[in-house]
This record gives C-alpha cells, sequence and structure tokens, in this order.
C-alpha cells in the first residue's frame, strides 16, 4: 500500500487558508486589496463580534461577470497576472488568486456583484469550499462580500482567536493604514454599528492624517519629497516633540502596498537619530514608488513582506529624504511658562532655602541673584518646576512637618526629614553629626559593600570628603583610596522611583483633582488597553472617564505626578503597555510605570547642590534596594582606585 497520497482538495484549501488567513483582519485585507485593484473609490467594511461572526465588505469598484463567480473561487485564479514574466512587474495588491478560495474554505461566504452593463446583478453562496447557489438578484454596481462564521469549521484555529475586542483593534489598525495608503478613495469602517472610521477620500493625504490622528499630530509635520531615477517618496515626517514608544506609527508603504521591511525602518530612524532620545521613535508616512523590476512582493503569502535587490540605494534614499526634510525647518520647541518668571522669584520656598545654606558658594541658585537673573528660560522654568514640586509636597505631608519639628533633636526621625521633598536635600550644619548618630546603629544593606565600608557609620563620615561638584552635574567623593563619581541626576532619580514604588505598594497615597482634565484621544487597541487596566490605574489614584467616542478624561492623578502629569507622559505610558506579551507580566507593571513617571521630577544636571543636600541624597541613594543604577539602566555611581590614577600619571608602571 502507498504512503504517499494526494490530499483532497478541501483539505488542501484548508491548509492554504491557513497561510493566508490568520485572523478576521487577513480576510479584510484581501477583500479591500481586491476592492482598489477593481478600482473602486469608495469602501465601507462592516464587522461585528470583531469580525468573528460577520464581516461585510462593500464597494463601487467594476465588479465580477457573471460567468467569472465561479472561477473566482478556485485557487490560482485570478485577472492580475497572466504569465511568469507579469511577476516582474507586479502593479495590482493582489496577484496570488488564493485570497477568495482560502477565505470560502473556513467561513461561510456570501457574493453579490454586478458590472456596469449587466442588468441583474449576482447572488453566489459558497461555505466550506463548496457551492450552495447561484443566481440572479437586484444590486447596484460593485461588489459585495458577507463573512459570516469565520473558522466555523476549523475549531482548532478558531480557539487561537483573540477577544473580539482585540481582533476589532486589529482590523481598525488594518483600516487606518488602507486609509493612508490610498488618500483618493473613502474609507469606512464600522464597528459592531458604530462608525469608527470615515475619509474623505480628497486625495490629501495630510487631511486623512488629521482625521485619523488629530490635530497635535496634524499640525506638527513636516514634508518629505525626494526624487531619483527609478524611486519616488513623498509624504509627512513628524517633529521629534511627537515621538511615541513604539513602531507602530511609522507608516510607509510601497508602490501603494503596506509592509514591513527592516531596511526601511532603519533608515528613518537612523535619520531621526539626532532629533530622538533612546527607545523613542518617529511618526512618519511615507509614500515610495519604486521600479517593480527591483521589489520582490511575493515573499510571503499575506504580501507582508518586502525585498529590494538594490538594498543600499533604497536606504540611501529614504535617510537622505527624512534627513532633508528634518533639516528644512528649526526644530527647536515651543516651551511654555504656566506662569510669568516673576512668580519664580516670589516663590515662598525659594528665598528661605538660600538662606538657611550655610556655604553660599555652593548653595541652590535663586531667582535673586545676578547670575540666575540672565540665565535662559529652561533654568527658570526648572526652578519654577522645582519649587512647584516642593509646594506641592509641603502641602501634602504638613501634618507629618509638624510632627517632625516637634521631635528634630531625636536622632530616629533626622533621616526621615532628610528624606523628604519640601526643600530638596537642602538641611542646616547639624545634618551631617545626625545622619551618623542615627546609622550607626541598624544593620547596613549589602549594596553598600560597593564602597567597601559604610558611608553612614560615625567612622566612615569622618574619613569620607566631598570633593566637589564639576559641570554641576557630576559629585566627586574621596574615601578609603579611592574617587567616586556620583551623577546628581540619576542618583536623585533612583531614590524618587524606589520611594514612589514604595508609596504605591504600601498605598501611601492621594489623588489630586486637576483643572481642566487632560483629554486623551485613543486608537481602538489604546483604548482596549486602558480598559484593560483602569481598574489598576484607578486603584492607585487616577480618575479617568469616557469623553465622547474614543476619548478619555483624566480627571484626577496620584499626588506625586500632579506637576508632571502631561498628556505626552500618559501617551508614552500607554504605549509601553501596548507590548502583548507584556500584558501578562506582574500585576505591579501600572506601578513601574507610574513610578518611572515620578523620575521626572528628579533634580537635573546643570544645577548646583550644596553639600549637606549631596550628603542627604547619599544618604538615601544607598538605603535603597538597588543605589547603582537610575530605572532607566544609566550608572549612579561609577568608581577610580587611586592605583589606576597613579597609573594614568605613570607613577607606577
Amino acid at each position: 500500500m502507498s504512503k504517499i497520497q494526494v490530499l483532497d482538495p478541501i483539505t488542501i484549501d484548508k491548509i492554504a487558508a491557513g497561510e493566508v488567513i490568520e485572523r478576521p483582519a487577513s480576510v479584510v485585507k484581501e477583500l479591500v486589496e481586491n476592492a482598489i485593484d477593481a478600482g473602486a473609490t469608495a469602501v465601507v467594511v462592516e464587522i461585528k463580534d470583531g469580525g468573528i461572526s460577520f464581516m461585510r465588505i462593500t464597494d463601487n469598484g467594476c465588479g465580477i461577470d457573471r460567468e467569472d463567480v465561479r472561477s473566482a473561487f478556485l485557487r490560482h485564479s485570478t485577472s492580475k497576472i497572466r504569465s511568469v514574466d507579469d511577476l516582474l512587474h507586479i502593479g495590482s495588491l493582489g496577484f496570488r488568486g488564493e485570497a477568495l478560495s482560502s477565505i470560502s474554505a473556513v467561513a461561510q461566504v456570501e457574493l453579490i456583484t454586478k458590472t456596469k452593463d449587466q442588468t441583474f446583478g449576482t447572488l453566489y453562496r459558497i461555505a466550506g469550499g463548496k457551492e450552495e447557489t447561484l443566481e440572479d438578484t437586484g444590486a447596484p454596481d460593485g461588489t459585495t462580500f458577507i463573512i459570516r462564521q469565520l473558522f466555523y469549521n476549523t475549531p482548532a484555529r478558531r480557539k487561537f482567536l483573540k477577544t473580539p475586542m482585540t481582533e476589532a483593534s486589529h482590523v481598525g489598525d488594518l483600516m487606518t493604514r488602507l486609509a493612508l495608503s490610498h488618500p483618493h478613495i473613502s474609507f469606512q469602517f464600522i464597528n459592531n454599528g458604530q462608525s469608527k472610521l470615515h475619509t474623505s477620500g480628497n486625495g490629501k493625504l495630510k487631511d486623512v492624517i488629521y482625521h485619523i490622528y488629530g490635530r497635535e499630530i496634524a499640525s506638527n509635520l513636516l514634508q518629505a519629497e525626494y526624487d531619483t531615477p527609478g524611486l519616488k517618496i513623498t509624504g509627512f515626517l513628524g517633529k521629534p516633540i511627537i515621538s511615541r514608544g513604539n513602531r507602530n506609527f511609522e507608516n510607509y508603504y510601497v508602490n501603494g502596498r503596506y509592509a514591513r521591511n527592516s531596511i526601511i525602518s532603519r533608515a528613518i530612524e537612523d535619520a531621526y537619530k539626532d532629533f530622538t532620545m533612546q527607545h523613542k521613535y518617529p511618526f512618519v508616512v511615507l509614500h515610495i514608488e519604486i521600479d517593480g523590476e527591483h521589489v520582490d512582493v511575493n515573499v510571503h503569502p499575506t504580501k507582508m513582506e518586502l525585498r529590494f535587490n538594490n538594498q543600499q540605494e533604497v536606504y540611501n534614499a529614504i535617510y537622505s529624504a527624512v534627513d532633508q526634510g528634518l533639516h528644512e525647518k528649526e526644530l527647536i520647541p515651543h516651551v511654555e511658562m504656566p506662569e510669568p518668571k516673576t512668580a519664580v522669584q516670589s516663590t515662598p520656598e525659594s528665598k528661605p532655602v538660600a538662606q538657611s545654606t550655610p556655604e553660599p558658594k555652593t548653595a541652590v541658585r535663586s531667582a535673586p541673584e545676578p547670575k540666575t537673573a540672565v540665565r535662559s528660560a529652561p533654568e527658570h522654568n526648572l526652578e519654577y518646576f522645582m519649587s512647584k514640586m516642593k509646594e506641592r509636597v509641603l502641602a501634602e505631608h504638613e501634618e507629618k512637618k509638624k510632627k517632625e519639628e516637634a521631635v528634630t533633636k531625636q536622632p530616629v526621625n533626622t533621616i526621615q526629614t532628610i528624606a523628604e521633598e519640601k526643600t530638596p536635600y537642602m538641611q542646616n550644619t547639624a545634618v551631617r553629626p545626625q545622619i551618623s548618630t542615627q546609622t550607626t546603629a541598624p544593620e547596613p544593606p549589602k549594596q553598600m559593600e560597593l564602597f567597601e565600608d559604610h558611608l553612614l557609620t560615625r567612622e566612615a563620615m569622618q574619613k569620607y570628603k566631598v570633593v566637589g561638584q564639576v559641570f554641576e552635574t557630576y559629585w566627586l567623593v574621596e574615601y578609603d583610596n579611592s574617587l567616586y563619581i556620583i551623577d546628581q541626576h540619576a542618583a536623585h532619580e533612583r531614590v524618587l522611583y524606589e520611594k514612589t514604588l514604595k508609596s504605591m505598594q504600601t498605598r501611601e497615597f492621594t489623588s489630586q483633582m486637576i483643572s481642566p482634565p487632560i483629554v486623551l484621544n485613543l486608537s481602538m487597541r489604546e483604548a482596549e488597553l486602558l480598559n484593560t487596566y483602569m481598574d489598576r490605574f484607578t486603584r492607585i489614584g487616577f480618575e479617568i472617564e469616557e469623553f465622547g467616542q474614543d476619548s478619555y478624561a483624566v480627571r484626577a492623578v496620584p499626588d506625586n505626578l500632579f506637576s508632571i502629569a502631561k498628556k505626552e507622559l500618559l501617551i508614552q505610558m500607554l504605549d509601553s503597555l501596548s507590548d502583548e506579551i507584556a500584558r501578562n507580566q506582574s500585576p505591579d507593571l501600572i506601578d513601574e510605570k507610574i513610578a518611572s513617571m515620578s523620575c521626572k521630577a528628579a533634580v537635573k544636571g546643570n544645577m548646583k547642590l550644596s553639600v549637606q543636600e549631596v550628603d542627604a541624597l547619599i544618604g538615601e541613594l544607598l538605603s535603597l534596594d538597588n543605589p547603582y543604577h537610575c530605572p532607566h539602566g544609566r550608572p549612579t555611581i561609577i568608581a577610580m582606585t587611586k592605583r589606576e590614577l597613579e597609573k594614568k600619571f605613570k607613577r607606577i608602571v
């Protein structure tokens, strides 16, 4: 008996369908691309239950002749190409002839189509690869596909589908890309009876961007144009201020086809490298027109991958287009001052803080000093920010402050007093002896072994010496034949991060109302993320409510984020949660994101601190679980031994 047998057609179709049809969005992609190839100027996509139970795709294209209807559902039947030579010059989105055959193999399909020269339309039903009916019907010009019960006959495939909301968000993302790739076509997307997207089809790409992403992004766009023999690039580049936390907003289309290609992504990100921070990705919408003989779209059945035979030329062209667009205009971001500059000078905490400093040469700059009177706007902005942080924390811990003042002479409360942010690490001359008397009693943590001894003990305090500050950012500490360099910004970030995380775990926080509320305009995927984590957001102090279709109003934030809760930070946090793999991480994920946001309140570089402030900062840093790195992975402390210095100066060989 022969062991090798030819599979029956139904099994073959189901196997082929597994390559092309992965989820409802795959069905929509294939049918909408067919509509575009048919010359449609308007396409309507309607789904229910995420497209699992119902999908309807309607277009006003050329339609299908009655005699071609049956052939259209056969494998490898297409009107796009005739021979292998046509693969070198593909001008259509579809060409493989597998879509309708694959869809009909795993779903119940109903087709209604009519050409302009026909009197009646054609109704055709096919389910599981088996024809059911073919008859005349009344219909407008164009084609309508109705897909019911996707994967109804392959339960193993159906159980791998996500929730209806997730599947709907994939369809929504697909429709967004299709609308951006063909601005001359009107696209409408309806989910469960609600219109989620409807473009005008007037051919203006910027209008489509405005309709999808809103005014904020549309008003921060730069035009990109580049033309070279065999390759043309047009589109829009987002200014660096609207960069995002993932690559979902890198939209590029090759000959009208949305696809992913590492060469294009690398060229775009390399051109943006000098304009965006690490782990930030740009917003771009680029249309790339290239000769068909230089690009291979027949790499994967879903046609989502591309290959170029002139990769270096493509990279250079895209890099040049983006680089020229970014250098076209001056990209200095506009900084808005919440209050006049005089408000900084009248801040209640600013003058007393400077006056309480025992060392005038190392005091924090305050507004009345002559040098700061002529400093640039960012410096004033920073001091205003820091003063507001002090005001908020001061009011928040008013009762705690009174208790501390009543027992200031008791060493047990000294560390706590320093840890508070009423005046960031600014204390009187009695701080140093108070720290040392307190820290001799408890067993020091293990992480302090980096210093080979404990800087907060009475003996260590007598031995180590703060040499000074360089570049108004780094502090030099001499101790036990070693030189330690501490980054004040990274160190303060770590302190704020762990303090915030601890307060959230112990629920030591309050909510702070904000007026006016922050309004977030979210995509379907972002809205799903927010709803998924809504309980966590509410539990840690956020108050968020729906504010119209796909919009949410943030009316309260955790108190430690009051001065830094900006729309960009909240969007950034949602972006960081958008990775589907990250959704199954520990329940402290949101807490960690919030704590990371609180690092924005850390003291910055180029801000001069006093020795007393640095003493307190070192004390808090070394009491943390991980004092060696800031929350973003940068080191807080580096060391150089005396021996290494002597080797550098050739004192020893």
